[in-house]
């Protein structure tokens, strides 16, 4: 291990509900929640003032409601979040080569490989710089922790929530960790850590003292040994810039089972041409498509098949998916569906077969998307859908955001990120005046190109806790 904290590891606070309180004014030092809003979504994040109440990331929408019933509860709005982590991840590439993204809101900066740090004193300024011009350029708050290696410097940032920065000097770690639950580790998850709980064993100092040997026959081999090294504040990962990317995938989750077979199918091609779209935006290609089904009962059947070579061509995936799919039964009813790539590459091998039948597969799926729409309208689906959170423009009141619809209405505060509190007012669903616009950007000067933010239709019928499944390291159905 290194002899000086400059292993950075910025973590955004409540990254989702921030950005959201930064974008309305009338949410700030409110409980704001995000997430999907139907019967089966599920918190995605929650913000300070919501944790009071015991809100929490993956949760039931339902409990939160139940928790926190005045809260603000808000549908995702992806493309503002990409865009506010792109302007984050490029202050943290001014300060290394090597950044490593965990996520939207969290990476990893080995501040050694950029010189810009080099002991505690000037990782220390670098720390408290970020800081400050992550909150000039966003208007939101990070949490830094600096140490010698990634998971020290993880439990950093953990400790110095919200809004804050911890350094863990070298030569310091075992006495910090000691009394420290063993859920602190990585990969102590609720399993293993009731795994150890039932041997006696509670605290990270305590796993030191139970010895190598013993974790072994615990844990296993490789978890044994990995556990007992970090319980002894070892680690030798280093920071990895480019981290390979596993998979792509989409998923929906719906409010209501789907039981019409055909309805089934029109989604499964669906979500074959949106995961396409994803692969291709990432100049990838994959050779085994992957099928996802999660079935009235929560049982969960995935199936795949493996090509000849990798493809991008959306005509094969489509009826690659549609194969796997006469293999499921569906009868009782559809949650939830995804359809994912694997075997990926950067390049594609043509499937004759498939170029043959393109034509055919193009007609089928321009037929299946018209009759899906009939499907969804005669299940009552509105024509023009207002998701609350999402942005919107007026012709005579400007931008605001949604707060609410149904029973034909839909209700819209006036505000953007740079004015007081806006007025409410309450609209026809279809009012000729309104219309869907772009998210604007969260700070002065700052360009926003804000896709994402969805609007009238968006969504396809899928309840929010049914966002695209992501595209990263281990990202997968």
């Amino acid at each position: 291990m290194r002899n000086a904290p400059t292993i950075l590891h910025l973590d955004m606070d409540a990254f989702y509900a921030s950005v959201e309180q930064a974008s309305k004014p009338s949410l700030r030092g409110k409980a704001v929640i995000v997430g999907g809003l139907g019967p089966r979504g599920v918190v995605a994040t929650a913000s300070y003032e919501a944790r009071v109440f015991g809100v929490h990331s993956a949760m039931p929408m339902a409990q939160a409601r139940r928790l926190a019933p005045n809260a603000a509860y808000l549908v995702p709005r992806f493309g503002i979040y990409r865009d506010t982590s792109e302007q984050v991840m490029a202050l943290l590439r001014e300060l290394s080569p090597l950044v490593e993204p965990l996520s939207l809101d969290e990476a990893f900066v080995d501040l050694e490989a950029g010189e810009t740090a080099w002991d505690e004193a000037s990782a220390r300024l670098v720390g408290t710089k970020l800081r400050a011009d992550i909150r000039a350029a966003t208007g939101l708050a990070g949490s830094v922790g600096l140490a010698a290696s990634k998971m020290l410097a993880k439990i950093g940032s953990e400790q110095a929530k919200p809004d804050g920065l911890v350094v863990i000097e070298p030569g310091t770690e075992r006495a910090m960790l000691g009394p420290m639950s063993v859920r602190t580790l990585p990969g102590v998850g609720p399993a293993t850590g009731d795994h150890l709980r039932r041997a006696g064993i509670h605290t990270v100092e305590e796993i030191a003292e139970a010895g190598e040997d013993e974790l072994v026959r615990l844990l296993g081999k490789a978890h044994g040994h990995a556990l007992y090294a970090m319980a002894l504040a070892h680690d030798e990962r280093p920071v990895v810039a480019e981290r390979e990317t596993k998979s792509v995938s989409v998923e929906d989750t719906y409010d209501v089972d789907i039981h019409d077979r055909v309805r089934v199918g029109f989604e499964v091609q669906r979500l074959a041409d949106r995961c396409v779209r994803r692969l291709r935006g990432a100049g990838l290609s994959g050779r085994t498509i992957v099928l996802k089904v999660r079935r009235y009962d929560f049982s969960t059947l995935t199936r795949s098949e493996t090509l000849r070579g990798p493809t991008d061509d959306p005509a094969v995936v489509r009826e690659a998916a549609a194969r796997l799919l006469d293999s499921v039964d569906t009868t009782g009813g559809v949650r939830l569906l995804g359809v994912g790539v694997s075997g990926l590459a950067d390049y594609t091998q043509e499937d004759l077969f498939a170029q043959a039948a393109g034509v055919r597969m193009e007609e089928a799926a321009e037929d299946g998307e018209e009759e899906a729409a009939v499907a969804r309208r005669a299940e009552g689906a509105a024509e023009r859908r207002w998701h609350a959170g999402h942005d919107v423009r007026h012709a005579e009141f400007g931008h605001g955001w949604v707060q609410g619809s149904g029973l034909g209405r839909v209700t819209v505060r006036f505000e953007t990120p740079r004015s007081e509190p806006g007025r409410v007012r309450t609209f026809r669903v279809d009012d000729p005046g309104l219309e869907a616009a772009e998210p604007l950007p969260l700070v002065e000067g700052r360009p926003g190109k804000g896709g994402g933010s969805g609007g009238p239709g968006a969504g396809g019928g899928a309840g929010a806790g049914a966002a695209d499944g992501g595209l990263g390291a281990g990202s997968r159905l």
